[in-house]
Formats: C-alpha cells, sequence, structure tokens
C-alpha cells in the first residue's frame, strides 16, 4: 500500500512537472522568454505559483529544464537515425539529416538557436550542446576521420564549424527556404570533408 501511494505521489510529482514544461514551452515559443511571465505559465498549466517554485527556483530554471529536453530529444532523433551498424560516413550523413528533420519540430529552433542563447548565454548553451548534439556531432567526426587526420585537424573546432553550419541551415529552413536545398548542400558538405578516403 505504502509503495503505491509513493508511486502514486512521484507520478503526480511528474505530471505536474510535464504540465509546467508544456505550458511553459507553448508560451516562450508563442511569446518569447522575456514577454512570458510565471503567472501565465501556472495558468496556462492549471497549477499554482507555489507548485511552479515547488519544481523549479526561477523562469530560468524553467525555461534551462526545457531546452535541455528539447536538446535531450534532437540528440535522440539523431542517434536512432545513425545506429551503430552503420558504416561512418553514412552514419554521419544519416545523423546530420536527422538533425535538419529534427530541428523542424515546431518552435525548437527558435527555443534552442534564438531563445536559448539569448537568455542563458552562448557559454552556458554550448555546455547544454556538448551534452547533446555536439556530442553526437563529435562522435561522428571521429568515426569518419582516419586517425591521422584526426590528429592534424582540430576535431573540437572542426565540430564546433560544422554544428553552425546545421544551425544556419536549420534557422533558413524555420524561414521557410527550400528544405531540400539545404539537406543537398549538408550532403555535399559532409562528402567534401571526408572525401572518397572517408568512405
Amino acid at each position: 500500500m505504502q509503495q503505491a501511494k509513493h508511486r502514486s505521489n512521484r507520478e503526480r510529482t511528474e505530471t505536474t512537472r510535464q504540465a509546467l514544461l508544456a505550458a511553459a514551452r507553448a508560451l516562450f515559443v508563442a511569446k518569447g522568454y522575456a514577454e512570458t511571465s510565471t503567472p501565465e505559465i501556472v495558468a496556462a498549466a492549471g497549477i499554482t505559483r507555489g507548485a511552479l517554485y515547488h519544481h523549479f527556483e526561477d523562469k530560468k530554471a524553467l525555461f534551462r529544464a526545457l531546452l535541455e529536453t528539447e536538446a535531450r530529444r534532437v540528440a535522440d532523433e539523431i542517434e536512432a537515425a545513425a545506429p551503430g551498424d552503420l558504416a561512418p560516413v553514412a552514419a554521419l550523413e544519416a545523423g546530420s539529416q536527422a538533425y535538419l528533420e529534427a530541428m523542424a519540430v515546431p518552435g525548437r529552433t527558435r527555443l534552442l538557436l534564438v531563445e536559448g542563447p539569448a537568455v542563458l548565454g552562448l557559454k552556458d548553451m554550448a555546455a547544454l550542446d556538448a551534452a547533446h548534439g555536439a556530442r553526437t556531432l563529435r562522435e561522428g567526426l571521429e568515426a569518419v576521420l582516419p586517425r591521422a587526420d584526426r590528429n592534424a585537424v582540430p576535431l573540437a573546432e572542426l565540430a564546433q564549424i560544422l554544428s553552425a553550419a546545421f544551425d544556419r541551415a536549420a534557422l533558413a529552413v524555420e524561414t521557410g527556404e527550400d528544405a531540400a536545398a539545404y539537406r543537398a548542400a549538408i550532403s555535399a558538405l559532409i562528402a567534401g570533408m571526408v572525401g572518397a578516403g572517408g568512405r
């Protein structure tokens, strides 16, 4: 009986947390972080302000948790598209295309590429990315580049440059530019980087 009660409390806690994240996501996407107030968030979630502060220290902590959730989902989609049995270049290509697909989820580009850096700053966003999307890209590059090339090329910097290119493509697609053209450009970028020897 006690175990069922404990599980029920835990489930209620998680349900409240998810309601806060969902309400905050909708408002941050529609209005932006600065224009969204905590009273609006709790009203949309159907909970009290006390419940908000029980789960999150403040609005910024809630926003950070939301960005971590979004970044983790992007990384999960990349990893699902590039399983370990794929050849390294095919995995890098599939992961890159999966990134563009994942970033096409409505609101995600605004949250991760516009609002996130503005609110948390570039250093914090880089740390968040390093644990998720940047990690998958770095692992892909390590698998694709021969060891001699990895010693000659600064891998961390190469990953940052490629990540910036992928982010720019996601932003362009978000504004209505030709997604197929950007997908082709990403493929060409990877093919040119690894060359025939990487295959």
